[in-house]
């Protein structure tokens, strides 16, 4: 047996870019550079498609004009993006508002995750800030494609799902091309398919907090997708205590005692929408909820560092 034998006629080939104001890495097993470049822009054009649609960016895209007419108009929008925020009225039901895509009202002027902010808004400021967030008043009509915020001011946006959307997206794109195996990686939000030319599965290493570079465990991800939400990339001290850039809707102000959240699904657009609204939740209401639906599984650290996981959660 001759040594060419033993190389894998496939490889990776990863490329990472800039897209929807995140770093994507797109990975895809193929059997030339060419073949996988080609591959992974078919990913990329996707995915710019969907910023297009999703953005608040630009001026003419369809959430700023649902947002331009809060108050006003339903205005018609196409299916997908229709389709879109009718599940995330559905994850807002699942989660008692935790999610809400109406969060967009909340500006910047309350919450500015830069250095520069040391204190934190009086509750009373944050409370009439939050008024304006309520799924319950996005008022969807199937038969015309419409959407209407009932009130002046409300602005939704999808922060919460879109890099999970594009992530799914990209996926399917490249399985109708017969793509076998890959895995799309929105900062941290992920999805992975088919095996690794050497025939394992894809591996993936849940970050430490305190040291995001360092993986304290392991778990295997082909054909599931992974979300993280976490204090570790975006957040204020104030007074010796860090606030994470996770916002309780209902409060305004942001949640403390969790790290990080990691949620295991089998869609990387559910995974992206649970992650966040587990850590408002908090660890308890949150685990019974992961525990309630089926394909779904949860990893959180607390701020001592300890460890919860869901049930039928093997980290090895």
């Amino acid at each position: 047996m001759t040594a060419e034998n033993n190389i894998p006629k496939t490889q990776k080939y990863s490329q990472s870019l800039k897209l929807m104001g995140n770093s994507f890495t797109i990975t895809v097993v193929a059997e030339n550079q060419k073949t996988g470049n080609e591959y992974i822009n078919l990913a990329v054009e996707e995915i710019r498609r969907i910023e297009k649609l999703l953005t608040t960016y630009k001026a003419d895209s369809q959430t700023n004009l649902i947002n331009e007419n809060a108050g006003i108009r339903p205005v018609k929008i196409d299916l997908e993006v229709f389709d879109l925020i009718e599940r995330s009225i559905g994850i807002s039901g699942i989660t008692q508002g935790a999610f809400d895509i109406s969060y967009g009202s909340i500006d910047k002027s309350l919450w500015n995750f830069d250095k520069s902010m040391n204190s934190l808004p009086d509750s009373q400021t944050a409370l009439r800030m939050v008024h304006l967030i309520n799924y319950r008043n996005i008022i969807l009509d199937r038969e015309n494609t419409t959407v209407f915020l009932k009130e002046k001011g409300m602005r939704i946006g999808f922060g919460g799902i879109g890099k999970g959307y594009a992530a799914e997206k990209a996926k399917q794109v490249l399985l109708k091309h017969n793509v076998q195996s890959g895995i799309i990686n929105a900062s941290g939000d992920l999805c992975a398919w088919g095996l690794q030319p050497n025939g394992q599965k894809w591996t993936i290493g849940v970050a430490d907090p305190d040291s995001p570079n360092a993986a304290f465990s392991y778990m295997e991800i082909s054909n599931k997708a992974v979300a993280t939400s976490g204090n570790y990339e975006k957040y204020v001290t104030i007074d010796g205590k860090k606030y994470s850039h996770t916002i309780d809707p209902k409060t305004g102000l942001p949640i403390t005692g969790i790290k990080s959240v990691t949620v295991i699904a089998s869609n990387a657009e559910f995974a992206d929408a649970m992650a966040t609204p587990i850590a408002v939740m908090g660890i308890q209401a949150g685990l019974f909820l992961i525990d309630q639906i089926p394909d779904l599984y949860c990893i959180i650290i607390d701020e001592s560092n300890q460890i919860y996981t869901s049930k039928n959660i093997h980290l090895r």
